[in-house]
């Protein structure tokens, strides 16, 4: 955004009117921010949580490799630490699932009003010029919230692992069930290997995206 002073007017705005996404955007249009600008910002900063949700559960990860390779040590150091990794990987997933909604938000009351204003043309070729460029954005779009959705998807399955390792060793810490992590770890690297290249699948596609998007208009 622009400066603070905006970006807090636009937020007083949206608490004083209920936060309806329409009057949000009408606010930042008013001080000079467009949908479109809005549009790339949130998909930066979905990147962003993407880039933070990668390191995230890689280090996840790597304290259940830590826990596993445990010589018989203070496994219950071992266990906090991977307990505090859940919950951090739990954050990361719920900020990546916000900054995809954010996205989705801003990208349909674009599209719907790119729509609605190609009405507004008296000349046949500037109309069908603006109607082919929407055509083509929408579909890089939806191509791009396809990709950011899908990692997003893949986390659930990553933290569901983690969050049963996590209940079980809270009444069952011991060497025994240590020696038996060996085949959950070998699934979870696999697990958050597919999750990583599916992440880093989608911030190239937004890379793509944002190249074409910042470099044209409506």
């Amino acid at each position: 955004m622009k400066s603070l002073r905006v970006l807090l007017f636009a937020l007083f705005v949206v608490g004083c009117l209920g936060g309806c996404s329409s009057v949000y955007y009408s606010a930042l249009e008013k001080v000079g921010i467009p949908k479109r600008e809005v549009l790339a910002d949130r998909i930066e900063e979905s990147q962003e949580a993407q880039e933070e949700a990668k390191e995230q559960f890689s280090s996840a990860l790597e304290q259940l490799l830590a826990l596993s390779a445990s010589d018989g040590g203070d496994l219950k150091l071992h266990y906090d630490r991977l307990s505090t990794e859940l919950d951090r990987s739990e954050a990361r997933a719920s900020a990546v699932r916000e900054r995809i909604a954010a996205v989705r938000d801003v990208a349909e009351a674009l599209f719907d009003e790119w729509e609605r204003e190609l009405e507004q043309y008296t000349s046949a070729s500037l109309r069908q010029r603006s109607a082919d460029q929407l055509h083509t954005t929408r579909r890089r779009y939806d191509r791009l919230v396809l990709l950011m959705q899908r990692a997003s998807d893949r986390m659930e399955p990553v933290l569901g692992t983690l969050r049963d390792q996590v209940l079980f060793l809270k009444h069952n810490l011991n060497a025994q069930t240590i020696a038996g992590l060996d085949s959950t770890v070998s699934d979870l690297e696999t697990e958050v290997g597919a999750l990583i290249a599916d992440m880093e699948k989608s911030i190239r596609e937004a890379d793509a995206f944002l190249a074409d998007w910042t470099g044209g208009s409506n």
